[in-house]
């Protein structure tokens, strides 16, 4: 089984480029798409069609062009959530769990905190939020796959230049911190344990030239709790995919 993430950017955009083709190529069985900014009825029926082999379920923001998740299946899900069930979460359009055989998957845009202290802590609610709801969930006997643009790196690996971004909300230490405290949790990032040394970004920033000079950061992940991990073959990054500033991200089970 495949399962892709991407943070497209803008989602009409991406169609508009031709830059969905080699995501398709790859013949994926779930697409995880974060910050689509669109609602479905924006979409002309041209670009619907590019998604005909999918069953699609969206949860666009409110606020109109800003946020919002879309998972695309090439078979139905056993079960489709939409949110997290607070509101104030919940109207920016971050959350999609769709229930496959042995495991629950998330598709998830976590905030962004670049626009100031008051989004720095409503990203820190956000993770403190899901993690309690996964808790709950391992507890259970569940097994989960959040996947996602996490909106943060963990270690100083994950992106070029660690020591001038420490102050930089996508690196901040009470950021990182929840990453520890999901990996503290039962869950693995999986493109880590498979590669532990490895260096490869997801996230380019548009200015600076930066993908070409690729001066990035690893924002996007496959958090995947620990009794799934046996059944994990891959993660492939594919940096050279274009048309956003983000790449997609792909994780192979067996």
């Amino acid at each position: 089984m495949k399962i892709t993430t991407w943070n497209v950017n803008g989602l009409r955009a991406v169609l508009g480029k031709g830059a969905w083709e080699p995501v398709y190529a790859e013949n994926p069985d779930v697409i995880c798409l974060q910050e689509i900014k669109s609602r479905p009825d924006q979409l002309t029926a041209d670009q619907h069609r590019q998604f005909d082999n999918f069953q699609v379920h969206w949860h666009p923001a409110q606020r109109p062009g800003y946020s919002g998740v879309a998972t695309l299946l090439r078979e139905p899900p056993l079960a489709v959530e939409i949110g997290l069930g607070f509101p104030e979460f919940d109207a920016e359009g971050r959350v999609i769990c769709t229930r496959h055989p042995g495991f629950l998957l998330y598709n998830i845009y976590f905030p962004n905190g670049q626009r100031g202290q008051d989004r720095v802590d409503f990203k820190l609610n956000f993770y403190a939020k899901l993690l309690a709801i996964c808790d709950r969930l391992h507890a259970s006997g569940e097994n989960i796959i959040l996947c996602g643009d996490f909106n943060t790196a963990h270690n100083e690996i994950d992106l070029a230049n660690p020591k001038s971004n420490e102050k930089t909300s996508g690196f901040l230490p009470e950021e990182r911190l929840w990453i520890d405290y999901f990996l503290q949790h039962g869950f693995v990032d999986a493109y880590r344990k498979l590669y532990p040394d490895r260096v490869q970004y997801t996230w380019w920033t548009y200015i600076t030239n930066a993908r070409k000079r690729n001066v990035g950061w690893r924002l996007d992940f496959f958090m995947v709790s620990e009794g799934l991990m046996p059944r994990v073959k891959d993660v492939v990054i594919h940096d050279q995919v274009m048309g956003s500033d983000h790449c997609p991200v792909t994780i192979i089970l067996e």
